[in-house]
C-alpha cells in the first residue's frame, strides 16, 4: 500500500492491518485473551505506566479491538477511537469521563429513549444539570449557552422523528463558550457524514446498527482527539463502566465495515423510493424523510450529508379510530417486514416509538421531544424495493378499510 490517501472503501477494508506481519493472514486474528505476558518486570511496569505502548489486560486494550479502533478512527476522520460493549456503553463512558457534579450538559429536545433516560434520570442523580433545548433554533441555543455548560450532546438525524441539526453552526456557537460538542452519528454513519470535520469534538455510535449491518452484535464506538480518547479509555471505560468490547465483536464489526459503503448506498436508494411511495398513499398523513425536497431539513441534509440515509418515519390519517390504533392495525398486517426495535440491518424493520423504544418516556416527555403517539419508525433494509413496498401497501390498504 502506498502513502497516498486512500478512499473510504479501501480504508474500511485495509487500514490498520498488515497481513504479512500476521503470518500472511488475510483477516485480522481474533485474540481471545484476557491478559498478556511481559518479557520482564521492567516491561510490565513500563506498559502499566504508559511509558511503553502495548497490551497488558483486555479490559483496557486488545490487538483485535485495536485494529477496529484504528480503522474506524480513519473512517470518521478522527485522531483516535475507543470501542465499547454497546452504544450506551460508549455514551456513558464518555460522559462519566468528562462530567462531574455541578456541571451542566445541554441536550437536544429529541433523542434515543435510553440516552434520554440516562441524561434525565441518571446524570441528574449525581448533581449534573441537564437542560433540554431545541438545537434547530440557534437563538435558543445561544441563550442556553450563556450559562457556559460543559458540553452539548445531540443526534442528527434524530431518533425517531428525523430532525436535522446543523453541526457546523452549533459548533461555532458552542466554541464561543468553550463548550464541547458531542454528536451521535449512528443514523448517518461515517459514510454519509463526518461530524469531526464539521467541528464536533467527539462522535459516538451504536455500532449495533449500520456499522455491523447484520443484527448479530451489540457494540459502541467513540472517536475524538488522542488525549480525550485516552482519558475515556482509562477513566470511563476501565474504571467506571467496564463496557469492554470482546475481540469476536470487533472481528464482526470489521466484517461489517467492508460492505458499509455498498450497504448504505442501497439503504439510501431503497429509502428514497419507499418515501416517495408512502407520500402518495391515502392513509399516510406525513412522511419524515430529509430526502424529500419539501422537507424543512432537506437543504441542510444536502449540505451536511452525502446521502439521505436509510431511516424514515411517518404518521397515518384516521377517521373512525385514533392514529395509534390505525398504526397498530397496519403493523400487525405486515408479512415480510419485521416488527423490531433496532435499525440498520439487512432486514426492513418497523416499530412504534410511543409504545416501544420511547415508552420509557412519559407522554409529556414524548410530546416535548416532538414524538407523536401515531409516529411509526421504519428502517429500510436491503430487500428488493418492490417487495418492501408491496408489503407496506397491502398493510396500509387493510388498515385503511
Amino acid at each position: 500500500m502506498t502513502t497516498k490517501e486512500k478512499g473510504f472503501s479501501t480504508s474500511a477494508i485495509h487500514h490498520g492491518f498488515e497481513e504479512l506481519e500476521q503470518h500472511g493472514s488475510l483477516i485480522p486474528p481474533i485474540y481471545m485473551t484476557s491478559t498478556y505476558a511481559f518479557k520482564n518486570v521492567e516491561q510490565g511496569a513500563a506498559r502499566f505506566s504508559g511509558e511503553e505502548p502495548g497490551h497488558f489486560y483486555s479490559r483496557i486494550s486488545n490487538p483485535t479491538v485495536e485494529i477496529l479502533e484504528t480503522r474506524f478512527a480513519k473512517l470518521e476522520k478522527a485522531e483516535a477511537c475507543v470501542a465499547f460493549a454497546s452504544g450506551m456503553g460508549a455514551i456513558t463512558s464518555v460522559l462519566w469521563t468528562l462530567l462531574q457534579s455541578g456541571d451542566e450538559i445541554l441536550i437536544d429536545k429529541t433523542m434515543y429513549a435510553c440516552t434520554f433516560a440516562f441524561m434525565q434520570h441518571g446524570l441528574t442523580k449525581f448533581g449534573i444539570n441537564v437542560t433540554q433545548v431545541d438545537m434547530t433554533n440557534l437563538d435558543d441555543l445561544a441563550k442556553a449557552l450563556l450559562s457556559k455548560p460543559k458540553l452539548i450532546f445531540f443526534e442528527t438525524p434524530t431518533n425517531p422523528n428525523m430532525r436535522l441539526i446543523d453541526i457546523k453552526l452549533v459548533n461555532a456557537i458552542a466554541k464561543e463558550q468553550n463548550t464541547l460538542v458531542i454528536v451521535d452519528n449512528t443514523y448517518a454513519t461515517p459514510y454519509l457524514c463526518n461530524p469531526i470535520e464539521l467541528g464536533a469534538d467527539i462522535v459516538v455510535h451504536s455500532a449495533t446498527k449500520y456499522i455491523s449491518g447484520h443484527g448479530d452484535v451489540i457494540a459502541g464506538l467513540a472517536v475524538g482527539s488522542h488525549e480525550t480518547m485516552q482519558r475515556v479509555r482509562l477513566e470511563g471505560l476501565k474504571d467506571m463502566t467496564g463496557a469492554v468490547m470482546t475481540p469476536l465483536t470487533a472481528h464482526q464489526l470489521m466484517r461489517g465495515l467492508k460492505t458499509l459503503n455498498l450497504r448504505m448506498q442501497k439503504h439510501c436508494e431503497n429509502t428514497s423510493i419507499i418515501a416517495s411511495h408512502l407520500a402518495t398513499h391515502p392513509l399516510v398523513e406525513f412522511v419524515y424523510y430529509p430526502g424529500d425536497t419539501n422537507n424543512p431539513y432537506h437543504l441542510l441534509a444536502s449540505e451536511q450529508m452525502r446521502g439521505f440515509g436509510g431511516m424514515l418515519a411517518f404518521t397515518l390519517k384516521s377517521k373512525s379510530k385514533n392514529k395509534l390504533q390505525t398504526g397498530i392495525q397496519m403493523m400487525n398486517q405486515l408479512k415480510m417486514i419485521r416488527l423490531a426495535v433496532s435499525l440498520g440491518d439487512a432486514e426492513t424493520l418497523i416499530q412504534h416509538p410511543a409504545s416501544m423504544v420511547h415508552s420509557a418516556c412519559s407522554p409529556e416527555e414524548r410530546q416535548k421531544q416532538g414524538i407523536d403517539d401515531g409516529l411509526v419508525r421504519l428502517s429500510i433494509g436491503l430487500e428488493n424495493v418492490e417487495d418492501i413496498w408491496n408489503d407496506l401497501k397491502q398493510a396500509l390498504d387493510k388498515a385503511g378499510n
